[in-house]
Order: structure tokens, then sequence, then C-alpha cells
């Protein structure tokens, strides 16, 4: 028996994390067990519980995916019956959901156990995801929550390495969720710069956090002008994750404005509500390195991340302008709400330049990335066909699913500007504004091997359900991690 702890709770939660243990059998002190019931009411082989079906069906228990009952049993214990579906089709999703199911009922207990690998094979790495991110809650210092109760999760029937891997998995997306749901004003892009340092320190990764004058230096001008109208100061971010003989080099570019009001193209009230989350990309490339070198990943990986605020002041730029990228393409700025890509253009154009054999990015990008596929499923447009299949293929393994949509050639001359390179947005009509958007961020990837993760929708979720809490999702932190872990 192997134990690993994951830390569910938030950065400001210093509680004890949740142990998860793999065993053979159910521990003797359980206090709640949870079991995988197929849709016609039974019971895998070696579930290990009785459960009264004629008792179930008359609780309208049927089984499905997600779906739970709690039984109590004759010695004070409580049997949770979890839904998996039908028998030949429990996968990742349907485990991750009866494993959050399982967290939802586990009430006042603190040694909780489950035989939910028997539904698939053995597989438990997504129940641990599962029940980590559904026992997830944030505090922000003012706002208390109740102590979690939960103390221990024994998976029963299951590899240590996979339990691992779960809780790695749930630590990082747990810790995306976190800087995502804190406030815009105590997670500015210094304290952002300040965390990663310290996570980095912990695994003895390279970090290096440059300041405004070094941004200035380095000619990233898309970063420093959206910047500009910002009293807190941009960082850029890189992170760096360096094994030995390493299979792949894969860099990861992420989205980092703390809060965008829309700069002088200022949004609606209702619209900022919750542009604290709009550095959601950056919280999941930076966890996910960090979940590459927790799990010794055989793949080198170096994380990039602009941050700033966009805000509107008497030194903001203005629709207009012209800023100069790193890589020397002139922007012409006609919206600047239209920011995420110009800090990524810098991004971007660093991350060509150590030649990596392939790199994806992830930003919070477009409205209408939530208009097309809604907020249950992210955009994924690319320039290399098997690095696309290689993201979606991650994204269904996480349970984060992604759409490929077409990186369309004939769209790109509406992006033609009379005075500079490239400008930052149309000027005719409101269309296909996630494509439009990714043919910018083509512009700076100099032809290398390049997907774009667009998850402007569902990296917030507006309630409870499954696996997600109200507020930030991390989404795009697994994707990433999976991704990984099959160059590996």
């Amino acid at each position: 028996m192997t134990d690993t702890a994951s830390r569910p709770a938030t950065t400001t939660d210093r509680s004890a994390p949740i142990r998860f243990v793999d065993a053979d059998e159910v521990p003797a002190d359980a206090e709640v067990l949870g079991v995988p019931v197929f849709d016609d009411l039974t019971l895998p082989v070696g579930a290990g519980a009785r459960l009264d079906v004629a008792f179930l069906r008359r609780c309208g228990f049927e089984g499905r995916p997600g779906q739970a009952r709690a039984v109590p049993a004759d010695d004070g214990t409580t049997v949770v019956a979890l839904g998996v579906g039908k028998g030949d089709r429990v996968d990742g999703d349907v485990l991750r959901r009866a494993g959050a199911a399982l967290a939802r009922h586990a009430g006042a207990a603190a040694k909780v156990a489950t035989t939910l690998p028997a539904a698939a094979g053995g597989m438990a790495a997504p129940v641990v995801e599962g029940f980590a991110l559904g026992s997830y809650r944030f505090e922000d210092g003012r706002r208390r929550v109740q102590p979690r109760a939960v103390e221990q999760l024994t998976v029963v029937g299951a590899r240590a390495d996979d339990v691992r891997r779960g809780a790695v998995a749930a630590e990082a997306t747990a810790r995306a969720r976190d800087w995502v749901n804190t406030p815009a004003r105590d997670l500015t892009p210094t304290r952002l710069g300040a965390l990663t340092e310290e996570l980095a320190r912990e695994r003895g990764l390279r970090v290096e956090v440059w300041d405004e004058r070094r941004i200035a230096a380095e000619g990233l001008g898309g970063l420093g002008g959206v910047a500009a109208g910002a009293v807190e100061p941009a960082r850029l971010i890189k992170l760096e994750y360096r094994p030995r003989s390493p299979r792949a080099r894969v860099a990861l570019v992420g989205k980092g404005i703390t809060f965008d009001s829309g700069g002088l193209s200022l949004k609606t009230a209702a619209g900022m509500m919750t542009m604290k989350s709009d550095m959601g990309g950056a919280a999941a490339v930076i966890n996910a390195t960090l979940a590459a070198a927790d799990l010794a990943l055989p793949v080198a990986v170096t994380a990039w991340v602009s941050a700033t605020e966009n805000m509107p002041s008497g030194t903001a730029i203005r629709p207009g302008d012209v800023l100069v990228a790193r890589n020397g393409t002139t922007i012409e700025v006609l919206n600047t709400d239209a920011e995420g890509r110009l800090v990524l253009a810098d991004a971007l154009s660093l991350a060509v330049e150590e030649e990596p054999d392939a790199i994806v990015d992830v930003a919070t990008l477009t409205g209408g990335q939530r208009v097309a596929l809604g907020s249950g499923v992210a955009a994924v447009l690319a320039n290399d066909d098997a690095l696309a299949a290689k993201v979606t293929a991650a994204g269904d393994a996480a349970g984060e699913p992604a759409w490929r949509l077409p990186l369309v050639a004939a769209y790109r001359k509406r992006l033609d500007s009379e005075v500079a390179d490239i400008k930052n947005v149309t000027t005719g009509a409101a269309e296909a504004s996630t494509i439009i958007a990714a043919l910018f961020l083509e512009e700076f990837v100099d032809g290398r091997s390049w997907a774009h993760l667009d998850i402007a929708a569902p990296s917030w979720s507006d309630s409870d359900e499954g696996l997600l809490t109200k507020g930030g999702t991390g989404w795009g932190t697994r994707t990433l991690i999976e991704m990984l872990a099959a160059w590996a």
C-alpha cells in the first residue's frame, strides 16, 4: 500500500491535504464506501459490496453516469451506489463524474474508500481526479467555507503510479483554479511571477521573471503596449523543465491578463464581472509544466507567459496606435479589448526563437468560441494536423473536450492594414472571430508546428456540476498534462 497527497483546497487554505491511497481491499476503518453500479443495476467483479437492488430501483436509481445514492449500512457505515452506465462504455470521464459524486456524498466522513476502478480494468487516475476536484472549495481569506472532512480516500484495486498521476493532475488543476478565482487586486502580474518562482524553486526548475525594463529592452511591444494603461507593472514569465535525454521539446504559451477591463475599448459592467479569469491560459501552462516535473515526464517543457492588466488611463494605447512585436511585425491596434493576441504575439515569438518541436498556446481569447462551442468544449486551431490530433486526443482523455476549427487562409486578408503589417481585429462583419484571432497568432509562429487552444468559455463555470465547482475550472491544465504524457 502506498499513498500520495494532493491539495485540492486553495493556496489560502493550508489544512492537511487529502491522502490518496492504493490498496488491494477495502480498509476496515472506511466510513463511506463508493461502489460502481452498471445501468442494469449489477456490480462489476471486485466491487466489494452488496446492495439492495430493489431498494435502489424504488429510489429511482438507474445506474446512469454521474448518478449516486447513499445507502446506510447496519454497521454504521454508508455505501454510495455510483452509476457508471453500460459496462462496455466506462471511460475516464465516467469515472471522474463518479468520483466527484462520491466526494459530494461523503458527508462528514474522514475515511472514504471506493472500488470504482473495478468498473474499468483498474483505471484509477480519473477516479482520484474526480474525487479531488469534486472536493474543491475556494476561499480568498475573507469568505470562509466549512473545513473539508475527508482525510483519506482509499482506491481499491489501483496501481500506485496511477493514483499518483491522478493526484498530481488534480493538484495542478486545483492550483490553476485557485489563481483564476483569486481577486485581481491580489493576483497581480508581479504576484503571479512570484508564485511561479516559489513553485519552481520547490522543484529545482529554472525560472525567469522579466520586469518592465527587461520587457522593453527585449522588444516586447505587444506586452508593453497593453500594459501601458495599467499602474501594476507587467511581467514576462519563463518556466523551464529540462529532464535528461528528452524525447521532445515543447513550448507552452499562456495568456496572462490578470484583469481585463477592455482598455479604452471598455467592456460593459457585466462583461467585466469575471475578467479576473482572463489569465486562465497562463494558469494552465504554468501548472502543467510543474506537473510534468512532478511526474518526471521525459519531455522538455518551457512555459512562456505574458502577464499584465489591461486598463484604461491617460497612458493606455489608443485605437489607431501601432505596436512593434518581438519578431519585428508591426500591429495596428483598432480595438484595445483584443489585447490577448497582442501579448501572445511576443510570447510566441520568444518560443519560436528556441526552436521547439511544437508550440501550444492556451488562452481565454474570443467570445466567438463560446458562441460556436459553448462552455463545455474548447476550440483548437492548428497549422499541423498531427499536433491538432494530439491536443484533441489529450482533451478527450482529460475530460476536457476540444473541437478543431479550420484556419481559413482566405480570411487572413481581413487583417490587412494600410499602416502596419497586420491589424488586431477586422473592421467588417463580426464573424469567425475565433478563426480570425488564430490567423493573427499564426503570424508569430514562423511556420513551426503550432496549435492554439481557445478556452474562453470553458475556463469558467457558473454552477457546481460534476467535477466542476462554481468559478474557475482550471480547464486546459489536464489536457496539457495528457498531451505531454502522450509524447513520453
